[in-house]
């Protein structure tokens, strides 16, 4: 707990300095997981899918390449949420006020089709992790928004799915909102089950509500300590904008 009191109370009204990562590895229930907080209303936060041609950017490395002509670059980035095999968002997708793909509120097969599932929504320097129902009868504006499913945490409680013990393990990344309303990254960087995975946000992380975005393809990119894990091409990417140096 040490470690993230750190990082609090670096993060808790302003942005990190500039050659600070906002991203620290802890160890919980004995698996090693990378976290990464973000302060939604001082860091500019955004998603990120097609280029100015239309094709998906599919790395981290095209998105750099892209943001370079803003004279920017990624802070902190990691993968989505889950995509077709031509790399479209499989449930809502919004980016820059734009919805380019649809919300999806029906049961399926998979885990994103394991409801309740959820959406991440950025929207005036504020980040909402929301079950997809819910986010369907409220209809909040979205400058950027993600589907992708199960939930990990709703209100305080696991995805009632969830299996102590149980041997389904992948590497997984996922993302939750404190009741500060911090923004928080997490990648296992070994296989873990669902329920060790959401037990880290809600037990250590502290968010009453969080999202799992994928696992196996899962990926982190942190510019200032230099990880950036390479591997298939991706669909949609979140991450922080910074200037470059």
């Amino acid at each position: 707990m040490k470690v993230l009191a750190a990082i609090l109370s670096l993060l808790g009204s302003t942005p990190a300095a500039a050659d600070e990562s906002p991203c620290e590895d802890v160890t919980f229930d004995g698996a090693s997981f990378t976290v990464c907080a973000v302060n939604p209303g001082a860091t500019d936060v955004r998603l990120f899918l097609h280029d100015a041609d239309g094709a998906p950017y599919s790395s981290f490395r095209a998105v750099n390449g892209a943001l370079e002509a803003e004279g920017r670059t990624l802070g902190v980035a990691m993968n989505a949420g889950m995509f077709h095999p031509d790399l479209a968002p499989v449930g809502l997708y919004v980016e820059g006020g734009a919805e380019l793909a649809g919300l999806v509120t029906s049961a399926g097969p998979g885990n994103f089709g394991m409801l309740p599932n959820g959406v991440l929504c950025l929207a005036e320097g504020r980040a909402r992790v929301m079950e997809s129902r819910a986010f369907a009868a409220e209809a909040p504006a979205c400058d950027y928004a993600t589907q992708s499913g199960p939930m990990l945490v709703l209100d305080g409680a696991l995805h009632p799915r969830f299996l102590p013990g149980s041997d389904s393990t992948h590497v997984r990344n996922g993302a939750g909102v404190d009741r500060e309303g911090r923004l928080w990254f997490a990648i296992s960087n070994e296989a873990v089950n669902f329920d060790t995975f959401a037990r880290l946000f809600r037990d250590r992380l502290e968010t009453p509500d969080a999202l799992y975005l994928d696992g196996s393809i899962s990926r982190l990119y942190d510019g200032v300590s230099g990880r950036h894990d390479a591997g298939w091409p991706m669909g949609p990417i979140i991450g922080t904008v910074k200037e470059a140096q």
